[in-house]
């Protein structure tokens, strides 16, 4: 393979927590191995992860280290997938936070997709700053102070973004290129200074698998409701 040379001894952190989207974790990691690089799973914690396919859980992934572990002097780019939850938890992370602003202060190379970008809106790294994302996630972006654009793949110096799953046959060869430079933040941004309008329906396929989900199982009802006991009661102990 043509990058397996730039991309050894290259080191990859990837920044996810339960609830990653599988397909924007799995497939972009395994390229970058076999591309010669060392990807290192960063999470909140120790264990395995649990991913989703869209709505429905998947198979977990082991993860090598905690956020508060980890220095990020030690890796020389990040990823972040997306999912509906991953992010989410991510965002409310104050060491996650900080971890993604180390990356971006050093100028190192920061890849991201769907709904991971909302990481870097809570992180405040937005500002000025040209991108794309899962288009549900455009005006969180937009007022977090980012030119939003519907496009598969933007570059805007060490920030590399893309739409989601849809746009993976673009994002995995862009990721090798983009993880391979030295000087990523070099790169030039885009010239638009006004944002992409708003979609004007969620895109089909997605909104074609939520009329399908099945029903929940009975597992997955009783841990629902212990999950909804437990927070009841965590809630009135904090009020109390």
């Amino acid at each position: 393979m043509r990058f397996q040379r730039k991309l050894k001894g290259r080191r990859i952190a990837v920044l996810a927590a339960d609830g990653f989207e599988k397909v924007e974790l799995t497939v972009p990691v395994n390229a970058l191995r076999l591309s010669g690089a060392t990807c290192h799973v960063i999470s909140l914690r120790h264990g395995r992860i649990r991913g989703v396919n869209l709505h429905e859980p998947a198979s977990r992934v082991h993860v090598h280290a905690t956020i508060a572990e980890t220095d990020p002097d030690d890796y020389d780019g990040l990823l972040i997938p997306g999912g509906f939850i991953n992010p989410d938890l991510l965002r409310q992370s104050a060491d996650a936070r900080e971890f993604v602003r180390a990356f971006d202060e050093a100028r190192k190379p920061i890849a991201t997709l769907c709904h991971g970008p909302w990481v870097l809106a809570s992180a405040g790294l937005l500002e000025g700053r040209t991108m794309t994302s899962w288009p549900g996630v455009r005006d969180d972006l937009v007022n977090a102070g980012a030119v939003w654009l519907d496009q598969e793949l933007v570059r805007d110096g060490n920030l590399l973004t893309s739409r989601g799953p849809q746009d993976m046959q673009a994002f995995v060869p862009a990721i090798l290129e983009f993880f391979a430079e030295t000087e990523p933040g070099r790169t030039s941004p885009s010239a638009r200074t006004t944002s992409d309008p708003q979609r004007v329906e969620p895109p089909a396929l997605v909104v074609k698998t939520m009329q399908w989900t099945p029903r929940p199982s009975l597992r997955t009802a009783l841990v629902a409701g212990a999950i909804a006991v437990g927070l009841m009661a965590s809630n009135r102990r904090w009020r109390s």
